[in-house]
């Protein structure tokens, strides 16, 4: 109004979501995740339960391709694919989590990473055993073995997919039995879109996150800054010690 320009003494980008640091998460590295989901694949073909065991499966490999929190898969439909979207469709995830308790944060996912791939598989199918009506408004993306009074399924909690991961890393990873959580999906998820190429505003986009610091701490374990600055340093010793031999 007074004709000047006062700077905003707030960093609206880097503002960290709150004053405590987030746990440090290693995920495990792409050739473990490969393994799992590998084992855990082949193992489908003679499990009790196929359905709720691939239900399970797909949750999982959805939330290390596109860091989905394992509350947002749960409250997924299946109208909330959108496969015209984008260049490989995109996911609708309408409960998102807001910032400091602001509410369900909506964003649309792409499904990138061979998520696309994944989601066809499983409706085409998986889905149909749970569930013979594709049209249902709320028909949930991934359904419980229980009815609901209309004869219809019930959407699935994150106990069994939480469940579902615990049980196919102690089979098929051992060692990360009880530390490989969706969570740490999500953490691996980000780490791996990182070393693919994808900037960090990209990969704040998919996650979901409302400030870049959180997403910087998702993937710092691949971030090579201070060994780039140490070569670089080196390469300057060497290149002056050279120098003063000549």
């Amino acid at each position: 109004m007074a004709g000047r320009v006062v700077e905003c003494p707030i960093d609206e980008m880097n503002r960290p979501r709150g004053a405590k640091d987030a746990q440090l998460r290693i995920p495990p590295t792409g050739p473990e995740v490969g393994t799992l989901f590998t084992g855990w694949g082949g193992a489908l073909a003679t499990c009790r339960k196929f359905a709720p065991t691939a239900r399970k499966h797909t949750a999982s490999k959805l939330m290390s391709q596109v860091g989905l929190r394992v509350s947002e898969a749960c409250k997924l439909d299946l109208t909330d694919i959108k496969w015209d979207l984008g260049r490989f469709g995109k996911l609708h995830v309408r409960h998102g989590k807001g910032a400091r308790g602001s509410g369900p944060r909506e964003r649309m996912v792409p499904l990138i990473n061979g998520a696309d791939r994944t989601l066809r598989w499983f409706i085409e199918d998986v889905w149909g055993q749970f569930d013979d009506d594709h049209s249902r408004p709320g028909a949930p993306l991934f359904p419980s073995e229980r009815k609901n009074a209309d004869g219809s399924s019930r959407r699935a909690g994150d106990d069994a997919l939480r469940g579902g991961l615990k049980d196919a890393a102690t089979a098929h990873l051992p060692g990360w039995g009880e530390k490989l959580t969706p969570h740490v999906l999500r953490h691996f998820c980000a780490s791996q879109l990182y070393e693919n190429g994808l900037d960090l505003l990209a990969i704040q986009e998919v996650l979901g996150h409302s400030w870049i610091a959180t997403t910087m701490r998702y993937v710092h374990v691949q971030q090579a800054r201070v060994e780039d600055a140490w070569a670089a340093g080196t390469e300057r010793v060497a290149k002056r010690l050279e120098g003063l031999i000549r």
